[in-house]
């Protein structure tokens, strides 16, 4: 699989300034806007939960959907207006239709005051009730007298929208990237996450693949509830799995562990996450965060991390205005996909071998896999072929072999083909073959459309 392109850092900028201006909530038309403009891109699996369905403890709420929303000041002005940037309404307000004297209305008016032209992002999902945020320098100008309120929104039966590209391997285990959509105009959480996410699956799509590949688009929370439930019956499938987030700003890579703590892409993601930045951090697991809470619940305990750059509340911008398209730039949202990709080939590549002439070395010139001439140190091919060779009794991964020699997975992996290839290595487990090797490797195009699309 091919690394990623020098125009692939602009073309995700691009997508991710596609969705920022878009309005979206954990359920409603944002939802399916931003699903049609990935669909374009990519093959999607469409699903609805309509409202009222149970969820584990959780219920499906009613659909929600904004026109407007706006603020009249006692002298007509409006100083507080939805069309004018989306965070200036509390997410799920109900509808209204009011006048307040500003005694009243303030209570219902949410700042910022240590940012004070900042506008925070606000949500009231499950408890019906109105709201408006601003700036907080707004806030301390408004004059005293009575305030034209209007909320056009509904709250109605409908349904919560999520959906999943599926791209079958040649084995039936999954690799699971997930990724939330529920979040309005805020770029880094998580127009960049969205466009990664897209631009994963397209790459993933041009290749043979070993592994199955799941990636989900879905609402925060209750979406990742929805989605576990209805593939309940097949959670075993899955080996891997990365939460996707926050990829687009200055910060270094922070990995999340799993609950388990010592999944095989853990250890996957800390070596090549510091392989690309020497930076990057390792966090434990927490029940504090995105989506990984409710894949590594109790319940169901997946081999499930999280990757994001800053973490979530980890930085001043987070959730407030502040989280705009000049926040994120093209070269982090292509070093976050160049180690989401790198991921996805270190997994690929990762299993464990046993070397079939244990006894001794085995003499690899004769079989024109080592220099002809001697008295030289052997070169990183045939340094990747001793060291695999001597840890070959099947206790070592290749990843365990790369992070004790120093010698990079890649090389290794290629080593490994040839000694197969030389009858002196046997790969421990082959994958259980589902269906043909996908169709023949290609340039990964990330502005790559799928052949069935909705919309």
């Amino acid at each position: 699989m091919s690394s990623a392109s020098v125009s692939t850092g602009s073309a995700l900028q691009a997508f991710a300034a596609q969705l920022y201006p878009i309005c979206r909530s954990i359920t409603g038309n944002g939802v399916r806007q931003t699903l049609k403009l990935i669909n374009q891109r990519i093959e999607l699996d469409w699903h609805e939960v309509p409202s009222g369905t149970r969820v584990f403890d959780w219920e499906v709420p009613l659909e929600w959907n904004i026109e407007d929303a706006w603020i009249g000041a006692p002298d007509g002005r409006r100083v507080v207006d939805f069309k004018a940037h989306n965070l200036h309404i509390l997410n799920y307000s109900e509808p209204v239709r009011t006048s307040l004297p500003l005694e009243q209305l303030t209570p219902k008016l949410y700042s910022i005051p240590a940012h004070e032209e900042w506008i925070p992002y606000r949500t009231s999902y499950y408890r019906r009730q109105w709201g408006f945020c601003l700036a907080h320098r707004e806030l301390l100008q408004l004059p005293p007298g009575n305030y034209q309120v209007v909320v056009d929104s509904s709250l109605s039966p409908g349904s919560l929208t999520y959906a999943e590209c599926v791209l079958p391997g040649r084995s039936r285990e999954e690799v699971l990237f997930f990724t939330h959509i529920c979040h309005p105009s805020l770029a880094n959480d998580n127009t960049s996450g969205m466009a990664i996410a897209t631009a994963l699956a397209a790459w993933l799509a041009s290749a043979p693949r070993r592994y199955s590949y799941r990636l989900v688009f879905a609402p925060g929370t209750i979406g990742s509830l929805c989605w576990l439930q209805r593939n309940e019956r097949r959670l075993g499938r899955i080996r891997h799995g990365l939460v996707l987030g926050l990829l687009g700003d200055d910060a270094p890579f922070t990995y999340k562990r799993s609950r388990r703590g010592d999944c095989e892409i853990d250890h996957v993601v800390e070596y090549v996450s510091r392989t690309i930045d020497p930076r990057s951090r390792v966090i434990a697991f927490e029940p504090y965060g995105y989506d990984e809470r409710q894949l590594c619940s109790p319940g169901f305990n997946l081999p499930v991390g999280r990757l994001t750059r800053s973490v979530n509340s980890g930085y001043p911008q987070y959730h407030s205005s502040a989280d705009n398209l000049e926040l994120i730039s093209a070269a982090r949202l292509e070093q976050s996909l160049t180690l989401c990709q790198q991921v996805v080939e270190c997994l690929e590549s990762n299993q464990r071998y046993f070397n079939l002439s244990p006894k001794g070395e085995p003499r690899l010139g004769k079989r024109g896999l080592y220099g002809a001439v001697g008295g030289r140190s052997p070169a990183e091919r045939e340094q990747a072929m001793l060291w695999l060779l001597n840890q070959s009794d099947g206790s070592r991964s290749l990843l365990d072999i790369a992070r004790r020699s120093g010698i990079a997975m890649s090389a290794l992996s290629e080593a490994a083909t040839e000694l197969m290839g030389a009858k002196l290595l046997r790969a421990e487990r082959q994958a259980r073959t589902k269906a043909p090797a996908s169709r023949p490797r290609k340039k990964a195009n990330f502005q790559a459309r799928a052949t069935r699309k909705v919309g």
